[in-house]
């Protein structure tokens, strides 16, 4: 998806500089101006095929046609997430394409404990929740709680800086019941001193903060041609902020949020207290 997304940047920058609108471009290639148009959006496929079209009309040199040739074809490969079929839905399969191609991974929670540091047991009864009254979650339990265990696993071969602020309110939450909830806790603990984590608490005690309702992630990539997003998840999508300006304001958030919060040391004293009165 990232790709992808790099692709469309400079497919679209190709097509300006050659002084060309999306209808016109898809009238000398004989198809719509709105396939020109969701091409750039990065949220469908192009072909090789395609690319090389494109970049022959845009009249890109042959000697730098390659590369992005070579980027559509790595754009199309099957993510892993792909065998778990139904089981994922189109905007968690993007989210879940950006989010296993990025480096950095700053995430506020307020209500339940990120995903990638989830136990088993939290993640079932997290997903059969969603089930039970909205549909959130469609196909098996097992399968969608073995897709996130998936990622979970494949995120600890290559782990990226992951910097968390979770709401007291995450701690306190029963989720599947006292027993889940004391060895999620526990395993939040023990995950917080991994390297290139951190974990900080935002406690009742600090009463009202910035974004205080409004749980967000921002992505970082590690190529500099793939800038940072940002991701605020509802109950059956996702909302993608990419503007730049807007995308350093959630950052700003989320540095404001750190600084509310108790320091890593400070807040595993918190989540051992949370755990003691479990």
């Amino acid at each position: 998806m990232v790709r992808r997304r790099r692709l469309a940047a400079e497919l679209r920058r190709l097509r300006e500089a050659a002084g060309l609108t999306c209808d016109e471009a898809g009238a000398r290639l004989d198809c719509s101006g709105s396939k020109i148009s969701r091409i750039e959006t990065g949220r469908v496929s192009v072909s090789p095929r395609d690319v090389r079209d494109l970049l022959r009309l845009y009249g890109v040199p042959e000697d730098r046609r390659e590369g992005l040739i070579q980027l559509a074809r790595e754009s199309r490969q099957k993510g892993w997430w792909q065998s778990y079929g139904d089981t994922v839905e189109p905007h968690l399969a993007t989210y879940l394409g950006m989010e296993s191609d990025a480096s950095q991974i700053s995430q506020y929670s307020v209500a339940r404990i990120p995903t990638l540091l989830q136990t088993q047991d939290y993640a079932r009864a997290v997903v059969s929740g969603g089930r039970a009254e909205t549909g959130r979650y469609p196909g098996p339990v097992d399968k969608m709680v073995a897709m996130l265990m998936e990622r979970q696993r494949l995120a600890a071969a290559s782990p990226p800086d992951l910097r968390l602020v979770l709401d007291e309110t995450a701690l306190r939450r029963l989720v599947g019941g006292r027993q889940i909830m004391r060895e999620q806790i526990r395993h939040l603990i023990d995950r917080s001193s991994a390297p290139a984590t951190s974990v900080q608490v935002i406690p009742f005690s600090a009463g009202a903060h910035i974004v205080m309702d409004l749980p967000f992630i921002l992505l970082g990539f590690p190529h500099p041609s793939d800038p940072d997003i940002a991701a605020i998840g509802y109950a059956t999508g996702v909302v993608w902020i990419e503007d730049t300006a807007e995308v350093d304001r959630y950052t700003t958030f989320f540095r404001n949020l750190q600084g509310a919060a108790l320091s890593p040391g400070d807040s595993v004293t918190l989540m051992t207290s949370v755990l003691e009165q479990l």
